[in-house]
């Protein structure tokens, strides 16, 4: 058999160590960040848009380490196993800076200098750092469209720009930058990928409240200057770390979407095991059965397509890049069905604070936006298919 036929031929299940790990996650969070969790800090008005205590206790657990190489001090896992913590924070709508710190950056960083990695991936480790990436500037996710500056200063550069759709930007201890340092605005080459600091002088950040409740934030950069040392891997050619960047914030978003698929269906079938209309329990209706079954055949679908782009995501597969598209545009279009499927079967007491099935709608609307929506992806599997 050959090496494609292997990685083409992998199961689709996870193997007893990957489910260990979901053993200890799925209560983990199902008892320290519940629906609830997310309640009380919308409630509280947080300016934050997680709860540092909670990230510690991911550090005590592992799992803000989980995509660093043992020799930088982690647990050298993969997409599959992250992907399975992500999930889990989906079921339970948990605000948290996982996917932006643990995957997004940390992925980044393993394109940097030995230095880079140095500063920033023990305290990653220890849950004494947040990152943010900052890589969209307009109202949608357009990653090569990138129109903020980094020209050269000294020894080193100035930025000067705006980003928008920052999660946790404005509490970020590190910032991921894409910027142009040569080329036009939509082109790929020219694209340098920069880590500043929080508190630099001429950088401004302000949180926008998003439809979840979550945060994010726009952030200004007015002459930001740092050293020729922030840039991570090579000027100008920035893209093929930001490329493999986003393929690993894009199937961490699919796995948490899978989540909030998953805990809107379990909310949805338990409703419609105690809500009785006419005298009877409707989960005996016939049709809602059907609505049912079809559902959770959507999500198993998009389930297999999510843990195979991790899976070649893991083996270095160049095939991977296809695969996350799939999984992305899957999982978007499966948890948009389980949520919208939610809110009808609840009426419209689901769009109220009684019961948790708004959340889901919401947390999956944003979460469908993030890194590029499901026509983007389809759009894009179109093109490089020839369409």
């Amino acid at each position: 058999m050959t090496d494609y036929e292997k990685r083409e031929f992998m199961p689709l299940f996870h193997t007893d160590d990957q489910a260990m790990l979901l053993d200890t996650a799925r209560p983990f969070l199902a008892e320290q960040a519940p629906v609830a969790h997310m309640r009380a800090l919308r409630d509280a008005d947080d300016k934050t848009g997680f709860d540092p205590a909670l990230w510690q206790r991911f550090a005590e657990m592992g799992f803000t380490g989980m995509l660093i190489d043992e020799a930088d001090g982690g647990l050298g896992l993969g997409a599959v196993e992250a992907g399975i913590v992500l999930e889990e924070i989906g079921r339970n709508l948990t605000p948290s800076p996982f996917l932006s710190t643990a995957v997004g950056a940390v992925t980044a960083l393993k394109g940097g200098s030995s230095d880079q990695r140095a500063r920033w991936l023990p305290r990653i480790v220890a849950g004494e750092a947040v990152a943010a990436l900052a890589i969209d500037e307009g109202g949608k996710h357009r990653p090569n469209r990138v129109a903020l500056t980094a020209e050269r200063s000294g020894n080193g550069f100035r930025l000067s720009g705006d980003k928008r759709f920052v999660a946790h930007g404005h509490v970020a201890d590190l910032l991921i930058v894409a910027a142009r340092t040569a080329g036009g605005t939509d082109e790929h080459n020219g694209i340098t990928l920069f880590a500043v600091e929080k508190g630099a002088d001429g950088l401004t950040a302000s949180a926008d409240r998003l439809a979840d409740a979550g945060l994010s934030a726009r952030l200004r950069f007015e002459g930001v200057q740092v050293d020729a040392d922030a840039v991570i891997g090579e000027v100008d050619g920035g893209w093929a770390g930001l490329s493999r960047t986003l393929d690993a914030v894009r199937t961490g978003a699919s796995s948490e979407l899978l989540g909030v698929g998953a805990g809107a269906m379990e909310r949805t079938v338990s409703y419609l095991k105690e809500r009785k209309q006419f005298g009877q329990l409707i989960g005996s209706f016939q049709a809602l059965q059907h609505r049912a079954a079809h559902l959770y055949s959507e999500l198993e679908i998009a389930r297999a397509a999510v843990l195979k782009a991790q899976q070649r995501l893991d083996a270095g597969d160049p095939g991977a890049e296809r695969a996350v598209m799939v999984a992305k545009a899957m999982a978007g279009l499966a948890t948009t069905l389980a949520v919208q499927e939610g809110v009808q079967m609840h009426g419209g007491i689901g769009m109220t604070d009684e019961y948790d099935i708004g959340f889901f709608m919401k947390r999956a609307r944003v979460l469908a936006e993030l890194f590029g929506d499901s026509d983007f992806h389809a759009d894009r599997l179109a093109k490089l298919s020839g369409y």
